[in-house]
């Protein structure tokens, strides 16, 4: 399995099967999209979809009932390629196996209402990935990699660091990256390293690098 990095939240996986990409939002250059396969959206936020970047493809699109409203209304040429997946669905993606976690986004405040959000387990070539979206919800199963949120206006870096130890991957990729200078980042890589356990490591990548 090949994992590449793009801009925020947005990672690409390239597995037996094809290439699945992961919440392009407004944040990642539409090159992310270039050969996929498949796309996979976490939840309804801009940086997580921009359906701009969908128009510019034909590639089929896996997401939340919420995301399929608002594509829509907002793109329904995009819409009409869409599959609405549920939090429990196992499917296969391009050739990649996926499983649906979770349902709902992290607190940004309480006096928000809660958005929905499902991440997803891909598993191809005998190696899984987790991209949990904006949430810290755990997989329920053991994974090789762990796309980790570091920043956000819902997470402060003790809960990122408790999250990569609860879910107890050998590695964790930080995504969800754009809120926070790189010297904010740097911090959070520090911290990661400090307080990790053995067994378990923290990688940072730029856009369009492979893990």
């Amino acid at each position: 399995m090949r994992i590449t990095k793009f801009g925020h939240a947005c990672v690409r996986i390239e597995g037996d099967g094809g290439v699945v990409v992961i919440d392009p939002g407004v944040f990642t250059d539409a090159a992310a999209l270039a050969g996929a396969d498949a796309v996979l959206i976490t939840h309804e936020h801009a940086d997580h979809v921009h359906p701009d970047h969908l128009r510019g493809t034909d590639v089929p699109v896996w997401t939340i009932a919420a995301v399929e409203r608002l594509l829509r209304d907002q793109a329904p040429e995009v819409a009409e390629r869409v599959t609405v997946v549920r939090p429990g669905d196992r499917l296969e993606v391009a050739g990649t196996a996926v499983e649906v976690v979770g349902h709902k986004h992290a607190v940004i405040h309480p006096d928000y209402d809660r958005f929905d959000n499902s991440g997803y387990v891909l598993e191809s070539g005998g190696t899984s990935v987790y991209h949990p979206g904006d949430a810290l919800t755990p997989p329920g199963r053991a994974v090789d990699v762990l796309l980790a949120p570091v920043s956000a206006p819902w997470l402060k870096v003790a809960e990122a660091v408790d999250f990569v130890r609860e879910v107890a991957a050998p590695r964790s990729l930080g995504i969800h990256d754009c809120v926070y200078s790189d010297i904010g980042l740097d911090m959070v890589a520090t911290h990661m390293g400090n307080l990790l356990p053995a067994g378990q490591s923290f990688e940072r990548r730029e856009p369009g690098q492979d893990l």
